[in-house]
């Protein structure tokens, strides 16, 4: 009798919720996966199911790949995002090793300071930014993503690395450091190889943030042949009120692969960077 009530209490208090949970997830992804590979006369009929495919063709696939410049926005958008999360790893690196670790005057401001930097919105940094661009002769141009994407993840990924940072005992740097080595060792060879799940999932957020940023690239990107995939998607496949529907879908299908094949792959890390775990002695 206990055993029964303890089994309901499971499955009312834990796999009824985490069924709904995954149905909610899941669902946008699986009306994209049905409207991508219907035809035009099944998508476009009144009577048809949303989730029901009669005949499954890929019709749209092949038009997006065909009709458009897709496969040079992909490429377009694993560079850009590739260059400009290493480049934020670099300067958040730089940024939350010091605010982490060491004691200076007016460390705590400055701390506070990256976290405010984070939460500025981009419609209060793009006007001043597109000046800038355009004094530097960028425009129309990736570099002018490339440099402008930083100043959105550098915030957050100091911020993100302090956190992790302070996990770590500072008896094994100071250990380190008695023992001869640099500081500048002592951060490469001691304190970065123990917050790697944290320098992994900041990589994956940066990657995740610029692969998806779409304001800076609206506003920079013109060309059909520079653009990314979230303005070369919305640009060339909605022309005025007209929504092509299954090459839209098939886009975002393909786009969002990159993605979920990276979080998939260094999903225990990503989980253990955001839960900032300690470091066993």
């Amino acid at each position: 009798m206990v055993g029964e009530l303890t089994w309901s209490r499971r499955v009312v208090g834990l796999w009824i919720p985490l069924a709904a949970l995954f149905v909610f997830a899941l669902f946008p992804f699986v009306w994209m996966a049905a409207t991508s590979l219907k035809t035009n006369a099944e998508l476009y009929d009144p009577t048809s199911n949303p989730l029901w495919i009669r005949q499954p063709s890929l019709e749209h696939y092949i038009g997006l790949l065909k009709e458009s410049n897709f496969i040079v926005w992909v490429g377009n958008t694993m560079l850009v995002a590739v260059v400009s999360t290493l480049i934020s790893l670099l300067l958040g690196l730089m940024l939350a090793y010091p605010l982490a670790r060491m004691r200076f005057p007016g460390a705590a401001l400055l701390a506070i300071t990256v976290a405010v930097c984070y939460l500025v919105p981009q419609t209060l940094l793009f006007v001043p930014m597109a000046d800038l661009i355009n004094r530097m002769n960028l425009g129309d141009t990736l570099s002018a993503v490339m440099l402008t994407y930083p100043t959105l993840l550098v915030p957050f990924c100091a911020w993100l690395l302090m956190g992790y940072f302070k996990t770590v005992p500072k008896e094994l740097e100071e250990a380190a450091l008695i023992d001869g080595a640099s500081r500048w060792r002592a951060m490469t060879q001691v304190i970065l190889p123990l917050c790697t799940p944290g320098f992994l999932s900041a990589g994956i957020f940066a990657f995740t943030l610029a692969q998806n940023e779409f304001l800076y690239a609206l506003l920079f990107l013109n060309t059909s042949t520079i653009r990314t995939v979230p303005v070369g998607i919305t640009g060339e496949l909605i022309r005025g009120d007209a929504f092509y529907w299954g090459q839209l879908m098939a886009a975002a299908m393909l786009g969002s692969l990159p993605v979920a094949l990276i979080y998939s792959f260094f999903v225990r890390y990503y989980v253990a960077g955001l839960t900032a775990g300690s470091v066993k002695g």
